[in-house]
């Protein structure tokens, strides 16, 4: 069992707490002006590092408050922990830095996506990996479910 370090309520085991995901991801400036394959990549696409990452998590069951941690995700050692809207502690900043963002609102540029180079299968109009579609799996992509493309339909 773990234990994790709440900043406001101290040592607590596992149990009592929530994930929320990757910390430090800002919000778009105007998401509205975002493409949908730009707000994809803001919802769904995050870092996943073997090693040290800055995580979001909630004292569920304690105080209820949220905070940041950094995690160990190859040992599950929790390495710091600070209050929501405080910087990591100075000897992991280096990972605040690596985190994905959203390209500002505008047009895309030909052969970008909008956290960097483009990935092979992607396109500015198109998905970013094969099989996938802007309004969810198709009966050839891996996540799609067996009824949408078994033999349950007719």
């Amino acid at each position: 069992m773990l234990l994790i370090d709440c900043p406001h309520c101290g040592p607590r085991d596992e149990v009592e707490f929530h994930y929320g995901g990757q910390a430090h991801v800002a919000y778009p400036e105007d998401p509205y002006a975002l493409t949908d394959a730009q707000w994809a990549e803001f919802l769904f696409y995050r870092d996943n590092p073997r090693g040290p990452f800055a995580e979001r998590w909630q004292h569920g069951v304690g105080c209820r408050k949220w905070f940041n941690a950094i995690r160990d995700t190859a040992s599950y050692e929790f390495l710091a922990v600070y209050p929501m809207g405080a910087q990591p502690p100075h000897e992991y900043a280096h990972l605040v830095s690596g985190s994905p963002a959203v390209a500002p609102a505008g047009p895309a540029s030909p052969g970008a996506s909008p956290s960097g180079p483009a990935s092979p299968g992607a396109s500015p109009s198109g998905p970013a990996s094969p099989g996938a579609s802007p309004t969810g799996p198709t009966p050839s992509s891996p996540s799609a479910s067996s009824t949408e493309s078994g033999s349950d339909s007719a």
